[in-house]
């Protein structure tokens, strides 16, 4: 009588399709925001016209063969001005997701492996930022600082690093107990050693998928500060100061606003879908939907 398949086997089969549909998605939309960046980079050699260019002559035209987007109320190219947009928000997102990173990871590592009252002043303080709706502080914030693309960078970290040090802070409090880092420690090894190859390691995998899905959160509340005028000033092209500056043409002209906001519309999904692609992945925890 033939032995029938092992367990272990069936399962492979079985998640098959949805691990390759996975990883198609990964591909995809890591493919995706490599042609975002692709399309930044090269916005001088792509754009039709310069971003700026005015030409009261061919004021709000509507999309066509000269202009693809159409012309805004200036008679700027909105093909050329999303372009260059594409330099304005999606960096600042990156920028906030890196630096927030970097801080939350030091802040949590710090708090994680130390323990003691190291670990309650940094989450106490930690607390203190979490406390205050990040929407609200980062509207104080940017109110306070002088707008533009900085003072939107600044106060967006000042909100985002808090989530990283408490994720971070978990996951070194989890290993920090465990046999191996004392094992570690008797064997001389230092606490930089230590944080550095057998802690952040095992931190790595969550923060990874959290930064993927959060440059997409950071893009869409900085296109919603910049729509509020609290981020880069006219005449920039930004997307969603794009946004804001045709909301008076919308019903009327709607490519003005229809094509910034569907680039912030890509660019976020593309983001958040790499986040979910990055946790099927590399989390050994959580079982991809078939």
């Amino acid at each position: 009588m033939t032995a029938s398949p092992s367990l272990p086997l069936l399962l492979r089969v079985r998640r098959a399709p949805g691990a390759l549909r996975g990883r198609w998605t990964l591909v995809l939309t890591a493919g995706g925001l490599v042609l975002v960046a692709a399309l930044a980079l090269l916005a001088p050699v792509l754009a039709p016209y310069p971003p700026l260019a005015t030409d009261l002559a061919r004021t709000l035209r509507p999309p066509s063969s000269a202009h693809w987007f159409g012309t805004d109320e200036l008679g700027r190219d909105v093909l050329s001005r999303v372009l260059y947009g594409a330099r304005t928000g999606p960096v600042v997102a990156v920028t906030v997701v890196g630096v927030s990173l970097l801080v939350g990871t030091a802040t949590g590592l710090a708090a994680g492996y130390c323990g003691g009252w190291t670990d309650e002043a940094l989450m106490r303080l930690t607390d203190v930022f979490l406390a205050v709706p990040a929407l609200l502080l980062a509207l104080a914030l940017t109110t306070v600082l002088a707008p533009g693309p900085a003072g939107l960078t600044v106060a967006l970290v000042v909100t985002w690093w808090p989530w990283y040090a408490r994720l971070v802070r978990g996951e070194a409090a989890s290993v920090t107990g465990r046999a191996y880092i004392e094992a570690c420690r008797t064997l001389g090894l230092g606490h930089r050693r230590i944080l550095l190859r057998h802690v952040l390691p095992n931190a790595s995998t969550p923060l990874l998928v959290q930064a993927s899905t959060d440059v997409g959160g950071v893009l869409l509340v900085a296109s919603g500060l910049s729509f509020l005028g609290l981020g880069p000033q006219p005449p920039a092209p930004d997307w969603g100061l794009m946004v804001e500056e045709s909301q008076n043409y919308f019903t009327t002209h709607w490519w003005l606003g229809t094509f910034p906001g569907l680039a912030i519309m890509v660019v976020a999904a593309l983001c958040f879908l790499l986040g979910d692609a990055l946790r099927d992945r590399l989390d050994p925890r959580h079982t991809p939907r078939i």
